[in-house]
């Protein structure tokens, strides 16, 4: 019999170890009732909105929670309406589940959902923080919370280069202006910085520290990435002096000890207390249209259980869309096919893209610690390969322990392959037109690129028969477009053919923001849109 080589043996455990934690469907009880016990804030202040307010903003994520703000601070009465509910923090309680077991905290409404690291999870349908909404060729992963992505994204906020924003936005949107204004006004709004010497060094960041030794195997000079991550939350988890999660795989689906320092510590935070702007959160719209001289959305009231608390229908004279890319492109769709908003023109709903994200991943790594802190560390770039790429240190969602895996997160600058939303009259909602095919080139761009990072490093490229080298043909965590500005919108998010109708989110953005993460960017335009709109009293 011959002896499996150390390689060999490596491989096996850290297979056998991912697929003992990742079975192909696992069931993870979460009864609603428990809820009450486990999060009771989440079923408190559920009140139905006026039935009239000056200034309406749909959704609380950073565009919307940015424009709440500024009109808040401008003296105007702001009502924010967000279809997810207020989680709470705490540095000791397990508010929010887990990408190893995930239960219904962990997804919107649904009973069972398809994990990054490919398990299926089977659980009771809840009100969860992430809405992984499922099309025919494309699942997107978005947030259903207070708070919106800041909640439940990877923390990463990168400014774009300055070729890649000016190809996407054609000079409509000056990149200086941003450069010297409002992506600096954004970082200090979050306290954006990264990671420090002394979290890079601790047990939890070893496979970061690997990550950067493989890249720099390969060529690449590592770049310090900014994040939203609170370091000094991140410490006290290192010093027990709160419970693990930053440093123990826990981030998609939230961080209860407020290790990220999310909008509502900042921006929401500082709406609420001018008095002007009140959140009501479990209020999903259902439909928008004008009336009589004003909009008209029509929304319902729900607990964390689905429970209807009643139907209600809001006017107001100025309406913010901010629901993200699906969900304002969506309301934006439907209102043009029903007719509520006959006026919108024939380009809402184009321009969809993924942003290019791609998942990567490689193993039989130098194992470096214990657990898988979730803060990237640093990013790389690549613009030889035919189309550029952005490789950023990750972890591995679902597995919280350091096994030899290390994986990366990719976003491709891609300007070719955009979807749209099509309105379906028989069943009277939104689906999304997206090749089947259409995230395969930035697949191939970074198969290339860990291929020769793994060969540089001597690691292999995947995980045998557990992980390919990479995925997400058909998935994205970053969805952008199908309102984007200078089409759907002028310049500045008015949307065109209405007075008093403007996009605020990622719906803005052409499909990518040039090889990095969105928020920043979303959040730098926000801030720029509504200065202006604010300035012109419309």
């Amino acid at each position: 019999m011959t002896r499996p080589t150390r390689r060999q043996a490596l491989l096996a455990l850290g297979g056998a170890a991912a697929g003992g934690m990742l079975g192909a469907e696992e069931a993870q009880a979460f009864l609603p009732g428990l809820a009450r016990l486990l999060v009771p804030e989440l079923f408190r202040d559920l009140v139905k909105p006026p039935s009239y307010t000056p200034n309406l903003v749909i959704g609380s994520g950073f565009g919307g929670a940015i424009t709440a703000l500024r009109l808040a601070e401008a003296g105007q009465r702001v009502t924010i309406v967000e279809r997810g509910f207020r989680w709470p923090r705490d540095p000791w309680r397990d508010i929010f589940a887990s990408d190893t077991l995930p239960d219904g905290r962990a997804f919107w409404f649904r009973k069972s959902a398809r994990m990054l690291a490919g398990n299926t999870a089977v659980f009771d349908a809840f009100g969860g923080v992430v809405d992984a909404t499922v099309y025919d060729t494309m699942t997107a992963w978005r947030a259903a919370c207070v708070g919106g992505g800041s909640v439940v994204f990877t923390g990463c906020m990168i400014q774009p280069e300055r070729a890649y924003f000016d190809a996407l936005f054609g000079g409509l949107v000056a990149y200086d202006e941003l450069d010297r204004i409002y992506y600096p006004r954004v970082r200090r709004m979050l306290n954006l910085t990264p990671m420090p010497a002394d979290v890079y060094g601790s047990q939890a960041f070893g496979h970061s520290r690997e990550w950067d030794r493989q890249v720099a195997a390969a060529g690449y000079r590592p770049q310090a990435s900014d994040s939203i991550f609170d370091w000094n939350v991140v410490r006290s988890e290192i010093g027990l002096r709160s419970r693990a999660s930053a440093t123990a795989g826990r981030s998609n689906h939230g961080n209860a000890n407020g290790a990220k320092f999310d909008l509502n510590q900042n921006y929401l935070k500082q709406a609420e207390a001018t008095g002007s702007a009140r959140i009501h959160a479990g209020f999903e719209v259902l439909s928008i249209g004008r009336e009589g001289g004003r909009y008209v959305v029509e929304g319902q009231l729900r607990d964390p259980t689905g429970r209807s608390l009643g139907v209600t229908t809001i006017a107001c004279d100025r309406l913010f869309l901010a629901a993200g890319s699906i969900g304002t492109a969506s309301l934006l769709v439907k209102a043009q096919a029903e007719k509520t908003l006959p006026n919108l023109n024939e380009h809402v709903g184009a321009g969809w893209g993924t942003n290019g994200d791609v998942l990567v991943l490689r193993s039989l790594s130098r194992v470096t610690g214990i657990t898988n802190g979730t803060p990237s560390a640093s990013r790389i770039h690549d613009a030889s390969l035919g189309l550029p790429t952005t490789l950023e240190n990750w972890y591995v969602p679902g597995i919280p322990l350091n096994i030899s895996l290390i994986p990366s997160l990719g976003m491709v600058f891609d300007q070719t392959h955009r979807g749209r939303f099509v309105y379906q009259p028989e069943s009277k909602s939104v689906t999304l037109d997206w090749a089947a095919n259409g995230n395969a080139d930035a697949l191939e761009v970074c198969r290339r690129m860990n291929a020769k990072i793994a060969d540089a490093s001597r690691t292999l490229p995947g995980a045998g028969p557990f992980f390919d080298s990479v995925a997400g043909l058909n998935f994205t965590a970053h969805p952008l477009g199908g309102a984007v500005i200078g089409k759907a919108t002028d310049a500045y998010g008015r949307v065109k053919g209405y007075s008093g109708l403007y996009v605020m989110d990622g719906a803005l953005v052409p499909g990518s923001t040039g090889a990095v993460n969105p928020s920043l960017t979303i959040s730098a335009l926000a801030e720029r849109n509504i200065e202006a709109i604010v300035r012109a009293a419309g």
